[in-house]
This record gives structure tokens, C-alpha cells and sequence, in this order.
């Protein structure tokens, strides 16, 4: 029995730059930090030749290519196994489409799983480069690389997406009391929509294509408040990371008309009116999660659950994608 997680995250600062359309022309940069919600792969041998895996459904199949999990099939082929005697079973501690970085986590958890198995040792660069290898090159969804990265490096990172397709990660350097400060002070609201990456990023993904002047300023600017923000959580600023929070959601909301909705807006702008310092949609947009800084939080947590949001209480996590049993 091999046992595999990998943690789910949340952006801080420069999300969208991680796109392949807008930084292989202009380079990318963000934050991201790795949270204790996980998305965790179960894996055994059979004692005959059969593959059967469980997620949300059940394949039983005898071929790698009869498999319909489009990730499950390509993964399998990247690590080479073609004749699988295979039981794989995944689960999660949040759903799927809510913002929070899901597949790059069930692509790095189940790589490990499948490396482990093949007593293969692979650095956690090498794994988020394969996962964006089979979601991006050989599945062509029209999605980033922070999440893979950041489920295999784990922490609070900073990755810079160089024109060239090198990925360089850099630990963000925080004081520790402004680490635990900055945990204690952000609150997380699920808002009860889910929706899908790709979907949304797919207009972004277009228009940067296309040099699209509207959206490439959009991403610049963004690109630009990571890089404040690096310098607001290095410095000790959190309240000025906050700010940059709200701005940063103001032009997220210009990519796309689907970024958010009525009941979103409300939701935020009633925390932003009940002790919320700055906030922003964390993932594509549409759905997802609510995410706050606040330092009086009691209020900001009475008011949103009478509005019916639910919040999920988290701490950073900071080991990334990880085998705990093999």
C-alpha cells in the first residue's frame, strides 16, 4: 500500500501570470502558500493484471488506454507502466472547482504515488514539471503551473515563469511572528459555487494569445502587485498586503465577465463593511472560496455565516507533496 498527499493553496499575490500565453512573452510572477487541505492518492497492487481506479466514479479496466480519467491514463504512460496490476483510489478534503488549486494537487499526489511505486526519487521541480506536463502539453488545458508547483514545493514560494519555460522558486522570507500573524489573520468563506479552471481561464488564455491590449495591461499590473506584495510580507506590512488584496481583486474582475456575480459581490463587499482589511476570489474566478485579512475577525465571522457562507479554518502547510505510507 503506498499513501500519498499533496496540499491544496491559495494565491497571494500575481495569480493569472503563470499562464504559458502571457509569460512566454513577458515573464510571470506570484505567491502562493500551501494549506493543511489535502488531496490524498491510495495505491496497491492486485494480484492480477487489471486497473481499477476510484474517484468520483469507478473504472475497472485492463488497458491503460481504455481508462476515461484523462490524468490517471497519461500519468500511468509518463511513468511507463503499460501493463498495470493496479488498485488507485483518490480523495480530497475540498471538492473539486472551488479555486483552490485541486488538479495540480491529485497530479503531483498521483505522479508520486506512481513514482514511489516504480522506486523512482524525484525532486519536487521534477515532479511539478511533469504534472505540467501532462495537464498543460498533453492534455492542452488552458491552465497555469503555479498549482502544480506549489503542491510539490509546499510553504509560502515564490515562482518567477521565465519566457524560456523555467520555473524558479524562491521560499518568500518572512519573520515567523509575521507568518503566524498573517495565518491567524486570514479567513477563508466557501461560497457555495464551483466551477471549472479551465472555463474561465480560457477567455484569459485567448486574449493573451491574441496580444489582447486590455487583458496583457491587466496582467501587468498584477504581475506588479506580487511583486509589492512580496515586498509587504517580507517587510512585515500586513496591512498593506490587504490593501494590495483589494486592489488586486478590482482588476481580477475586469478579465472576465464569469470572475464573479451578484451574490459575490454582496458577500464581499459585506465583509469589507464588517472588518475585512482587503480580500479577493482566490483561484480562476466564478466560484470558489472568499479569502480575507482581518484582524478583528469575530464580527467578520458572525456576519458571513448569518449570510450563509461557511468557513473553512486552515493553517499553511509546509512540507508540499509528500508519501506517508509505502
Amino acid at each position: 500500500m503506498i499513501i500519498t498527499r499533496s496540499p491544496l493553496r491559495i494565491t497571494l499575490g500575481g495569480g493569472g501570470t503563470d499562464l504559458p500565453s502571457y509569460y512566454t512573452k513577458h515573464g510571470g510572477f506570484l505567491i502562493a502558500a500551501s494549506i493543511d487541505k489535502y488531496v490524498y492518492i491510495s495505491l496497491h497492487h492486485t494480484f492480477r493484471q487489471e486497473l481499477i481506479v476510484k474517484y468520483s466514479r469507478l473504472e475497472h479496466v485492463h488497458e491503460v488506454n481504455e481508462l476515461e480519467h484523462p490524468i490517471v491514463r497519461e500519468a500511468l504512460k509518463l511513468v511507463g507502466i503499460e501493463h498495470p496490476s493496479l488498485e488507485i483510489t483518490s480523495m480530497a478534503d475540498i471538492p473539486a472547482g472551488t479555486g483552490l488549486g485541486s488538479s495540480g494537487s491529485f497530479t503531483t499526489a498521483l505522479l508520486s504515488a506512481l513514482h514511489c511505486h516504480r522506486r523512482n526519487i524525484v525532486h519536487p521541480h521534477e515532479l511539478a514539471t511533469q504534472a505540467c506536463h501532462v495537464e498543460i502539453d498533453l492534455l492542452k488545458e488552458p491552465i497555469g503551473k503555479q498549482d502544480q508547483f506549489i503542491a510539490a514545493y509546499g510553504g509560502l514560494t515564490c515562482f518567477e515563469f521565465m519566457p524560456d519555460g523555467r520555473v524558479l522558486a524562491s521560499p518568500l522570507r518572512m519573520d515567523q511572528e509575521v507568518q503566524y500573524t498573517l495565518e491567524d489573520n486570514l479567513v477563508m468563506f466557501f461560497t457555495g459555487y464551483s466551477r471549472s479552471a479551465g472555463s474561465i481561464l480560457k477567455e484569459q488564455d485567448t486574449k493573451s494569445k491574441t496580444d489582447d491590449a486590455a487583458m496583457i495591461e491587466n496582467l501587468h499590473f498584477v504581475k506588479d502587485l506580487g511583486l509589492r506584495s512580496k515586498v509587504a510580507l517580507e517587510s512585515g506590512d500586513l496591512r498593506g498586503f490587504a490593501e494590495l488584496m483589494r486592489i488586486h481583486w478590482e482588476r481580477k474582475k475586469q478579465r472576465s465577465g464569469g470572475m464573479s456575480n451578484d451574490d459575490i459581490n454582496k458577500w464581499y463587499d459585506l465583509a469589507m463593511a464588517n472588518g475585512a482589511l482587503g480580500g479577493k476570489l482566490i483561484g480562476a474566478g466564478g466560484g470558489g472560496f472568499l479569502l480575507f485579512y482581518a484582524e478583528e475577525k469575530a464580527r467578520l465571522r458572525r456576519v458571513l455565516a448569518e449570510a450563509g457562507l461557511r468557513e473553512v479554518r486552515f493553517r499553511f502547510d509546509g512540507e508540499g507533496t509528500k508519501v506517508l505510507v509505502q
